[in-house]
């Protein structure tokens, strides 16, 4: 079933639009309670699944299983690169990862297989940072 387009959910993909790397709903939802939109936390949820089913949001999960989400910069399907410390994300398409998927799913009995593949770790500036606090 399609949403419809309401003034909350365009205020909702704007603020997406304008924050930088992956946000939580209820971080997205403090940005739109500063401004006094009036816009709900259950608003904010519904629209961001809404983006994300439809691809104009990419979703992921943190290691510590919150959802994210960010506006999708790239059309179709492609995988992340994820800095834990600063939040960086590069996208990337993954040739191995597509092939891998698709041959365990036949391996298996499975066919029609979707996967999604995030790869969290620290980029260069974060490591290097992390590097001098331990005196490396």
């Amino acid at each position: 079933m399609a949403q419809r387009n309401t003034w909350q959910r365009d205020r909702v993909r704007e603020a997406l639009d304008d924050a930088s790397g992956f946000v939580s709903a209820q971080s997205l939802h403090a940005t739109l309670r500063e401004e006094n939109t009036g816009i709900g936390l259950a608003t904010v949820y519904r629209a961001l699944a809404g983006l994300a089913a439809q691809g104009d949001a990419d979703s992921l999960q943190s290691p510590d299983g919150e959802s994210l989400y960010r506006a999708c910069k790239t059309p179709g399907h492609h995988h992340h690169l994820i800095c834990r410390s600063c939040g960086l994300t590069v996208e990337i398409e993954a040739t191995d990862v597509e092939q891998w998927a698709r041959k365990t799913a036949a391996q298996h009995g499975f066919s029609e297989a979707e996967h999604v593949v995030d790869i969290f770790g620290l980029c260069t500036p974060c490591a290097r940072a992390r590097a001098s606090e331990r005196g490396e």
